[in-house]
């Protein structure tokens, strides 16, 4: 819970609705991340601080989905983790924010969007293709949001491309190419071929909501929202679970059991409240070109969890995805400097001082 005295100064960020709320929420990422209060001083660094441990929550995350998968039905997981992940924001937020209002009318757009498409639609549509293609390929599959969000950025959202993130862009994407390796690809099986296209799909429904966060106008905090926006995405998912899959059928062993703790409170409630946080503070192309580490984590993490065989290709793709977030990143940077006018001082409560 935050003190009631004491300051600390946070520069660099972005005036938003969400600058207190999400604060509370930070804490605790805080806790379980390691990072320091010192590290947030600016706020860039917060918040490519809180993308990395998105990404390293995210990136482990497709190999626990494909170990809880031969468990449960893929539509009925992804309601189960939808509810899971809600019952535990609720509480969280109203702790953390002191309030827990519903959505304004302004919000309910954003609301249903994110709830449909980015967490019931993305989480549906990456369970029906990890039945079918293995962790690593389909996190690199899932993560092609740039070659959507890119241009959808720069046309809805006038977005500037600068020099270093057209380098970003293009390198980051030849190490998903490399990676996915085309050629190791058997396009005679009709499920393989389905399971990929379905996580193309995926990664296209979430470029669109990525587009659609940067333009809303936000009327409460996305902390606030979350919570609601998990829960909006649970009836159509549990509907369309019942449709197609019939009553759920669980195996209850303590691997899965431990899988759902995972991918409910940990990668659902914190990773889909992070997602929305960074997406709402960095430029749209620079959130879609750092997601690409997703992948590249996750490839690694099949490696080692699922003795995913690990190839030059992908190691290749590694390193090309690395130096493409680093010339976002650099570009970033320089952008910040050319432009001082986009940062403004937020006081924000220390509650490591009490009176």
């Amino acid at each position: 819970m935050l003190g009631p005295l004491g300051s600390i100064r946070i520069t660099g960020l972005r005036a938003g609705p969400d600058a207190v709320g999400s604060l509370g929420a930070l804490e605790l990422v805080m806790k379980f991340s390691g990072v320091r209060r010192e590290d947030l001083r600016s706020g860039a660094a917060g918040a490519y601080g809180l993308l990395a441990v998105l990404v390293l929550v995210w990136g482990a995350n497709w190999s626990v989905v494909k170990v809880a998968l031969p468990h449960i039905q893929p539509i009925w997981l992804a309601a189960l983790r939808l509810a899971i992940a809600s019952t535990c924001l609720f509480p969280v937020v109203a702790l953390t924010t002191r309030r827990l209002r519903l959505p304004s009318l302004a919000d309910l757009p954003i609301v249903i969007s994110i709830g449909w498409f980015q967490m019931a639609g993305f989480l549906m549509l990456i369970n029906l293709g990890l039945e079918h293609v293995p962790a690593g390929r389909s996190a690199i599959l899932a993560y092609t949001t740039p070659l959507w969000t890119v241009p959808g950025a720069v046309l809805f959202l006038g977005e500037r491309l600068t020099r270093g993130k057209i380098l970003g862009f293009v390198l980051g994407l030849a190490g998903i190419l490399l990676m996915f390796n085309p050629a190791s690809f058997n396009w005679h099986d009709p499920a393989v071929v389905k399971g990929n296209a379905t996580l193309l799909l995926a990664a296209f429904v979430w470029a669109a909501t990525i587009l659609h966060v940067r333009w809303h106008k936000w009327q409460r905090p996305p902390i606030e929202l979350a919570p609601w926006q998990l829960l909006a995405g649970l009836p159509p998912t549990a509907l369309i679970a019942w449709a197609t899959e019939g009553m759920p059928h669980v195996d209850w062993t303590p691997g899965f059991v431990v899988a759902l703790c995972y991918v409910g409170p940990l990668a659902g409630s914190f990773g889909f409240w992070a997602a929305l946080s960074v997406q709402h503070r960095l430029p749209a192309i620079t959130t879609s070109l750092s997601f690409l580490c997703v992948p590249a984590w996750g490839v690694v993490c099949s490696a080692f969890f699922l003795h995913e065989a690990l190839s030059l290709s992908d190691i290749g793709g590694l390193v090309l995805i690395a130096l493409g977030l680093v010339a976002v990143t650099l570009a970033d940077r320089r952008g910040r400097i050319r432009n001082p006018a986009d940062s403004v001082e937020v006081v924000l409560p220390n509650p490591d001082r009490s009176g």
